[in-house]
Parts: structure tokens; C-alpha cells; sequence
């Protein structure tokens, strides 16, 4: 995400804080929230994917997604 985009968000946010926003600028709020935390999780989901676990024994295996007994 640009950085003008995040300041965008911040820009919203403080206007909402201090004047509140309008029916279009809440609109465009929750767009560019959106859009950040689609970023986020992919850039998030990358960084897992290229991690790698070394074992006390010099092993090395790729870091696997944590399953929970619920969970399919």
C-alpha cells in the first residue's frame, strides 16, 4: 500500500476523531481499511511462507500452519 494512502487513513481517522465524517468519507474509511489489512495479511502470509525452523540437530523444515483439534 502507497503511503499516501496510509496517510490518508490516519488523515480520516483524526477527522473523525476531532469533526466526524461524512456519509462518502466513512465510505472511503472503510475502503482504505479494508485494502490495508488485505495488504497486511498477505505481506504477513509471505513472510510465514519463507520461514523455515532450524532444529537443536541442524534439521531444517518449513514452518507449517498450526492445525487445532476443531479445526477441519
Amino acid at each position: 500500500m502507497k503511503h499516501s494512502r496510509i496517510d490518508r487513513i490516519n488523515e480520516l481517522s483524526r477527522k473523525a476523531r476531532t469533526h466526524g465524517l461524512s456519509d462518502a468519507e466513512k465510505e472511503e474509511q472503510r475502503i482504505l481499511r479494508a485494502e490495508y489489512l488485505a495488504d497486511f495479511r498477505s505481506n504477513l502470509q509471505s513472510l510465514l511462507d519463507n520461514t523455515y525452523i532450524r532444529e537443536p540437530d541442524g534439521t531444517v523444515h518449513k514452518l507449517e500452519k498450526k492445525r487445532f483439534p476443531d479445526q477441519p
